[in-house]
């Protein structure tokens, strides 16, 4: 009956200053203690008895009494740090300041005039004159995180005598966990876990004045509050950052693993982690190197948080940050045998903004992840995401952030060589079922996007074609499966409808037709089930070489698509006749890919940038005549037997490319039928499955090459023309594929007719003991399209980032009801 007579006080308070019109005088101390006296014990309390329209109007009609109530709120903290926070009374007077600021802020950073408000000097204490509000109340905060018995563990002895001043004391001894630059784990206490906590989200909370800048603006908007927090102007920096980094990566969820332990104990220590964590991700996405005070054009001082990142070097810490990483990333993942023994969290958002900013800012911790096949704990849990989120329009930003992650890794030739470890399937994914590597797990998610995804995927299509080009000339072996999904990913795309439905489709088979280039060229001996497969499938390369790009032609490949009613409704990737025409059986225990619950909350994104704004072409080192396998020269004497002849002679621009005429033979004939699930042979007919039909609306929003993509207004409006085609189709890379065939097709043939072969086991046997060496083209350059860092995509990150903290954060609900200008909530 008590805790409600306070929390009637409580509410009696804050009604007596919502209804005042008169400024209440700051020195009527009685009446201002009522807002942080024990009368509230919870944050939740707060917000409950501080309605948001309240706040607001007192905003509106009595100004000066919300810039008391704030002018004192932080005026008592500051007094708490004076005192050292010692009593049990301090510390609840000093949580109670934190969760009515926590509750207020957001009411005065959604207007704009009220911005300056805190970086104005303190009307009482002659000697402060010069502090502006907000810097008293971020170290104040500051040297609250670090006050012994109240948030970190006390290292002296108990009792009056260990007069230990909070303003003198040195913070570093008391980093809250061990790990980079700490070697000590002080014991750990709730009450000081939560106490943490509360004060974290305080400063998250003035960290958002830029969830209340448009997007055009957030981009550049210098957010003073962490620049403040992240200067050598606060003594805390470097033990604070310490602090955040090591609480995240020394999180253990499961712990000892004691089946349901989560259900009989809360965990104090996951609210910390998870606000310490989104503090992190948005204090070093806040760089001011090279920037400039828009006010004073004075140069910003350096984001040290960034600092610090930056120059982490030694391999342990590394280990220390990656596995900390890896461990949370794969905590959803993990099976167990009693359902819902072990804890899951849900951290993988901001884990996977935080291994971005890592990547971004310290190239060593990236190299060091790919030194060794650590970089699949990465890999496997962002392609488990990826595939899950295909379905669901609210996990758009999830999709975005893992593509990105891995475009970024795929520039370094050694995530290409990781790749070919084999991978045993641990996770539960709804995709086929296949023997292979992990470059097979790549391929065969990707396919299952693009073919399967929601629309909103299609920006996302140039940048996953893009990972795969990277990759492919390290890729030692693809599976059957895997071959035969990048095959009907051609099919699909170079259907001419389709090609001339949206000014950048071709750029998608350019994509392909570069990865299956650098495998022939580079990775020959290993890829027979490639090459099997484009045997199969040589019709598709033939009509590409024969593409129509007569005006006529084009308008009747467009009256064909528009017939089946896929041009300018929906752009729908159009239905090979051979692929997944069985059903394919998914992996024991998956789900399928969900779209998301109605009603979800989903804050929109800034716009995808263009993937020729996001990479830059470089070539690999070292030099290709390097990269070919020394084996692959000897392949000629040692398998003389089977050597694949051909006619040296022949001009190689002259390919032998057969007429459209020509294509009828029917192959079945020549080429035994595939047998299982990964893309069976079906009969030639011209239905398109209409039960089947994946719609995906594209967008014009990904162009390549080295010019300034020019945006088309709207699909309706694209016109082909057959020089366009002619501009484009000439330069298709098709004469190593066209060559391959050209040697390899007749050989095939007579086998088959020699030996009678109804298995494809014999010809995919002579396809691995056959070597091409001195019959293909000279092999090109391997070019690696490598991420730089641009304006787009750092926009982007900004957005996401905080459109994810914002969902996050239900219990209390921050920022709900406030005027958030950077993106828009909307429900699915």
């Amino acid at each position: 009956m008590g805790n409600a007579d306070t929390k009637l006080n409580f509410r009696k308070a804050v009604v007596q200053l919502t209804s005042k019109t008169q400024p209440i005088e700051s020195s009527d101390d009685s009446f201002w203690d009522q807002f942080w006296s024990e009368s509230v014990t919870n944050v939740q309390d707060v917000f409950a008895l501080v309605p948001g329209a309240e706040i607001r109007a007192l905003r509106e009609e009595s100004p000066n009494n919300l810039a008391t109530l704030v002018y004192k709120a932080v005026e008592k903290l500051v007094k708490m740090v004076d005192s050292s926070c010692r009593t049990q009374r301090e510390q609840q007077t000093a949580l109670n300041c934190a969760r009515l600021l926590t509750r207020v802020l957001p009411y005065m950073l959604e207007e704009p005039e009220w911005h300056s408000f805190f970086w104005s000097s303190l009307p009482a204490a002659a000697e402060n004159e010069s502090v502006p509000l907000a810097q008293s109340l971020i170290n104040a905060v500051c040297d609250l995180l670090f006050c012994p018995d109240f948030t970190v563990a006390s290292t002296k002895r108990s009792g009056p005598e260990r007069a230990e001043e909070l303003s003198s004391l040195d913070s570093c001894e008391y980093i809250w966990a061990g790990g980079v630059g700490f070697a000590r784990s002080p014991p750990r206490a709730a009450p000081h876990e939560a106490a943490r906590a509360e004060l974290l989200r305080l400063l998250l909370t003035c960290f958002s004045e830029t969830v209340y800048k448009p997007a055009s603006h957030a981009a550049t908007h210098h957010n003073k509050w962490i620049a403040y927090l992240t200067s050598p102007d606060n003594r805390h920096a470097l033990p604070l950052f310490t602090s955040l980094l090591n609480t995240v990566c020394s999180y253990d969820p499961v712990g000892l693993g004691l089946p349901y332990n989560h259900l009989l104990f809360a965990d104090t220590l996951e609210p910390l982690v998870e606000v310490a964590l989104q503090v992190l991700i948005v204090t070093l996405d806040h760089d001011t190197s090279n920037a400039v005070n828009e006010e004073s054009d004075e140069t910003l001082p350096d984001n040290l948080f960034i600092n610090y990142l930056s120059r982490i070097h030694r391999d342990e810490d590394f280990q220390f940050i990656l596995r900390g990483v890896t461990r949370l990333l794969n905590n959803p993942l993990a099976q167990t045998y009693l359902p819902n023994s072990a804890k899951k969290v849900n951290l993988h958002q901001e884990l996977l903004v935080l291994f971005w900013k890592m990547c971004d800012y310290n190239k060593k911790f990236m190299y060091y992840v790919l030194k060794s096949s650590d970089v699949l704990e990465v890999l496997v849990p962002i392609l488990y995401h990826l595939n899950d989120s295909r379905a669901d329009q609210s996990r758009v930003g999830l999709m975005h952030i893992g593509v990105f992650i891995l475009l970024l890794l795929s520039g370094e030739r050694n995530l290409g060589v990781r790749l070919n470890k084999p991978y045993t399937a641990t996770v539960p994914m709804d995709i086929p079922v296949f023997t292979g590597s992990h470059a097979d797990l790549l391929v065969v998610v990707f396919h299952k996007i693009i073919t399967t995804g929601h629309q909103r995927l299609q920006p996302l299509f140039d940048c996953l074609l893009t990972i795969l080009v990277n990759v492919s000339p390290y890729l030692k072996t693809l599976s059957m499966v895997a071959s035969t999904k990048l095959l009907h990913l051609l099919e699909a795309f170079s259907t001419p409808w389709f090609l001339f439905s949206q000014a950048h489709h071709h750029h998608l088979v350019f994509f392909l037709l570069e990865m299956f280039n650098n495998m022939i060229q580079y990775q020959f001996d290993g890829n027979s089930n490639l090459v099997y497969t484009i045997i199969r499938k040589r019709g598709v390369f033939h009509n590409l070489a024969n593409l129509p790009h007569e005006h006529a032609a084009i308008a009747r490949s467009l009256a064909a698509g528009r017939g089946k009613g896929l041009v300018h409704t929906n752009t729908t990737l159009p239905r090979s006749r051979s692929a997944e025409s069985v059903a394919e059986t998914p992996m024991e225990g998956s789900r399928p890919a969900q779209p998301a619950e109605p009603g979800t909350l989903n804050p929109t994104l800034a716009e995808t940038p263009a993937i020729s704004t996001m990479t830059e072409r470089e070539s690999a080192h070292p030099p290709p005549a390097r990269l070919v396998d020394p084996s692959d020269a000897n392949l000629s004497d040692t398998q003389s037997d089977t050597q694949l002849d051909a006619p040296l002679d022949e001009p190689r621009d002259k390919l032998d490319v057969p007429e459209e005429g020509e294509l009828k033979e029917p192959r079945d004939r020549l080429l035994p039928q595939r047998g299982g699930p990964d893309g069976e042979d079906r009969k030639d007919d011209d239905t398109d499955g209409e039960a089947e039909k994946r719609t995906v609306t594209h967008r014009d929003s990904l162009t390549t090459g080295a010019s300034n993509p020019r945006r088309l207004e709207s699909s309706s409006e694209w016109r082909p023309s057959a020089e366009w085609v002619s501009s484009w189709r000439g330069k298709l890379p098709l004469q190593t594929i066209m060559r391959l065939l050209q040697v390899l097709v007749p050989q095939v043939e007579k086998i088959c007719i020699d030996k009678g072969l109804t298995d494809e086991s014999e010809i995919l046997r002579f396809l691995q003991h056959g070597t091409l060496v001195g019959l293909l083209p000279v092999p090109h350059p391997i070019l690696i399209r490598k991420y730089q860092a641009n304006a787009g995509t750092a926009a982007w990150f900004r957005t996401y980032l905080w459109g994810v903290i914002y969902i996050r954060n239900v219990d209390p609900p921050i920022w709900y009801d406030t005027d958030v200008k950077l993106f828009e909530i909307q429900r699915v």
